[in-house]
């Protein structure tokens, strides 16, 4: 499963790289709300814990709005990119109402499935109004709840998230942000010297580690849980880097000013992010029970293919050919030493893989 980004009939000045305060508070936000999908982020979540129990009471109250889907609200819309969190939020603040309900809408239902109704058709008592409430209540209690709030009353529900996204800058957050906005602008400066010199699609493969090109012309393959193919262009292309999005990938081609990736930036990941494909050969190699006691005898020193047929008791083909399939997965290194190859299992790529498969399927 892939989003393909087309980006054909984009030059350089047409992509758009730089951090927003305000899509890194939503990315730490989502860390607080689903913890088991982010183990690496312990410490700090145990540190936040202690930001005072009516905080966290209130923030779980907009919990879906910063889950999975991610409520546009909280990404670019005008292109140069807002300096402060004060900028962009005082500019959620003067969004017509009317706006404001089409960019939180589609963020508390959730989904990508059936059209959501416009704030021209979300009025309360309306028959379209009430159906996606009902939506909305069928995918969870505090989605609901939001929904009725925001056809009811669309402008309190506003002052009321930004009251809780102030008190959550105060509490933690602009602290957090001291520290994460310098590393995270130096890198947004080296992806627009990159830009200045290369083509938008070349640059973004070289960001995304599980980013391809494919088939002709500047199209980009996103290894995402999701099927969608969008064309950019004539809108910009944002892209936003984050050191607390990992392991998403986030892309929100909804609104009409702008294409807005979020991505972890270099060095806030870990090394040797892997495609889907990848993390199926790397379990597939492993279901063969032949292959596993292979695994076992290739644990300790380093040893010759010969010695582990007669380990086996298997021809040396046969053993070569399971070499080979679990080297061309990355769970076996195999080295030249004069006249011999030598092999051993990549033991730190074995114990990685329970962190592979649950930073893959959270993509």
């Amino acid at each position: 499963m892939s989003i393909v980004l087309d980006l054909g009939g984009l030059g350089p000045a047409d992509v758009v790289a730089g951090p927003s305060a305000l899509s890194e508070l939503m990315a730490s936000l989502h860390v607080l709300a689903e913890p088991e999908h982010h183990p690496e982020a312990t410490g700090w979540t145990a540190r936040v814990a202690a930001a005072g129990d009516d905080l966290h009471d209130e923030l779980s109250v907009f919990a879906p709005l910063w889950a999975r889907f991610r409520c546009r609200l909280f990404f670019p819309r005008t292109v140069p990119l807002a300096a402060s969190l004060d900028e962009e939020l005082a500019a959620i603040a003067a969004l017509p109402v009317e706006d404001f309900v089409d960019l939180v809408a589609p963020g508390i239902l959730g989904s990508a499935g059936p059209r959501v109704p416009s704030a021209g058709e979300l009025r309360a008592g309306t028959a379209a109004a009430e159906d996606y409430a009902r939506r909305c209540l069928r995918r969870s209690y505090a989605r609901g709840e939001l929904a009725r709030q925001l056809v009811a009353a669309p402008l309190q529900l506003r002052d009321r998230l930004l009251a809780v996204l102030r008190a959550t800058d105060t509490a933690f957050f602009a602290d957090d942000w001291r520290a994460l906005r310098p590393p995270l602008e130096d890198h947004a400066r080296q992806v627009r010297r990159r830009l200045a010199a290369g083509s938008p699609a070349d640059v973004l493969t070289e960001l995304l580690p599980t980013a391809a090109r494919v088939g002709p012309g500047e199209r980009v393959r996103l290894d995402k849980l999701q099927i969608d193919e969008v064309r950019v262009a004539p809108r910009p292309l944002v892209l936003v880097p984050s050191a607390r999005v990992w392991p998403h990938l986030t892309v929100k081609r909804e609104h009409p000013s702008c294409v807005v990736v979020q991505y972890a930036a270099r060095g806030t990941s870990p090394a040797g992010e892997l495609t889907l494909r990848d993390l199926h050969a790397r379990l597939m190699a492993l279901t063969s029970p032949a292959r596993m006691e292979l695994c076992r005898h290739l644990l300790g020193e380093p040893i010759t293919t010969s010695e582990l047929a007669t380990r086996l008791g298997s021809s040396e083909p046969q053993v070569s050919r399971a070499l080979r399939t679990l080297r061309d997965a990355g769970l076996v290194h195999s080295t030249r030493d004069g006249k011999l190859v030598r092999h051993r299992l990549a033991t730190d790529v074995v114990q990685r893989l329970g962190h592979d498969v649950l930073a893959t399927v959270a993509r």
